[in-house]
């Protein structure tokens, strides 16, 4: 019996020390096996931006180091704003130019929202999109600099309780044309195919005369212009703003129409109708978008959500000028967040209408309940 349990603690004592051996060694074997493939993943995200960077020497735009990118932005003192894919900051060139700089995150950014945004931008110059200035592909460290916009984003003086009323609705009205011209660039004006997939308020810069940027072309896309649909693996854009054929694919092909439907939600964001509901007595009109298509049938002024105090002056000229407004944006956003993507204009059609006369505007056709719900959650 004293034999057995010595054997027994003989075995007990080997095992426990072959385990701890190893996990001993297996330990830091196991840390530079990690430390090696992640390595390796930097070092072919570097290859893949810099076989990039070579290969289109067209580029007109400035090549940065890291320790540039320090000294514009005084050691990254002035952060402007954060998100996904990193923070940006407000920095200042050599000329004395003011730039606002967007340095990646490493964890988040893959290489490909840094390659969209040089590739597209980097390219092209419109009055409309935002100007990008150069970039920084150091190693790990990536990061975009643009011109600065001070007066910021569309978003804060649409969602911001201090300065939701800052701008009069003629002064909405000017951005929307201004937005629309920038899509419809990219969706014709170039000599490809540019498409967005992430229009919204956030990504609508302002400049000093409130002009309008485009802006953020991480989930930009380019094709040929032959191009009239294109295959994507999965959603892009920010929900709220995302068209249906991008959840649903039965609902019709991917392609510009895209950008359409967010430039429709964008308006209908700068009118505030689709926050909350109507309170009436048809519990099926208050629903996003059938309550519009109730008032825009009975003729009643669209003076709901978020209406603007200075919209309206004691001039009855000025309060006409400001319902065919508000009335125009609102018909135009309806006919592009149409259901199907063939029932939506293009981006030269919505230029037409916005800038034509009101009288010469159609409601487009209500689409049933069943049917848009079913595009939701589909």
């Amino acid at each position: 019996m004293d034999l057995y349990l010595y054997k027994s603690k003989i075995r007990a004592f080997i095992l426990t020390t072959y385990l701890g051996l190893r996990i001993l060694i297996g330990l830091p074997s196991l840390f530079v096996l990690l430390i090696i493939k992640f390595r390796k993943r930097h070092l072919s995200l570097f290859s893949t931006i810099e076989a990039f960077l070579q290969s289109n020497t067209s580029l007109t735009t400035i090549r940065y180091s890291y320790s540039d990118i320090r000294k514009m932005t005084r050691g990254f003192r002035e952060k402007l704003g954060e998100g996904g894919y990193g923070s940006v900051y407000k920095g200042k060139l050599r000329s004395g130019h003011d730039v606002a700089v967007k340095l990646l995150n490493k964890t988040r950014a893959n290489g490909q929202e840094f390659i969209n945004e040089v590739a597209t931008i980097g390219r092209i110059h419109h009055v409309n999109v935002v100007k990008l200035v150069g970039y920084c592909a150091e190693r790990s460290k990536r990061a975009l600099v643009y011109d600065f916009m001070p007066n910021g984003s569309l978003e804060k003086y649409l969602f911001s309780k201090e300065t939701s009323n800052w701008l009069s609705l003629a002064r909405k009205f000017e951005i929307a044309v201004g937005v629309a011209r920038g899509i419809e660039y990219f969706h014709i004006g170039c000599n490809i195919q540019i498409l967005h997939f992430d229009i919204k308020p956030h990504n609508i810069l302002l400049d000093d005369n409130f002009t309008p940027k485009i802006s953020d072309f991480g989930l930009a896309k380019s094709y040929s212009t032959e191009n009239t649909a294109v295959t994507l693996t999965a959603v892009r854009g920010t929900i709220g703003y995302v068209a249906h054929e991008l959840m649903n694919r039965s609902i019709g092909r991917v392609s510009y129409k895209a950008d359409v439907y967010s430039f429709g939600m964008l308006l209908m964001e700068m009118l505030g109708l689709n926050r909350g509901t109507r309170h009436n007595d048809n519990k099926s009109s208050q629903y996003f978008p059938y309550w519009i298509y109730d008032h825009l049938n009975e003729g009643n002024d669209i003076e709901i959500g978020n209406a603007d105090k200075n919209d309206y002056d004691d001039d009855d000229d000025d309060d006409d000028n400001a319902r065919k407004m508000r009335r125009k944006m609102t018909i135009v956003g309806l006919w592009c967040i149409q259901m199907s993507p063939t029932d939506r204009p293009s981006m030269s059609e919505v230029l037409k209408m916005l800038q034509g006369e009101i009288k010469n505007l159609q409601i487009p056709p209500q689409p049933s309940q069943v049917n848009w719900f079913y595009g939701l959650v589909e």
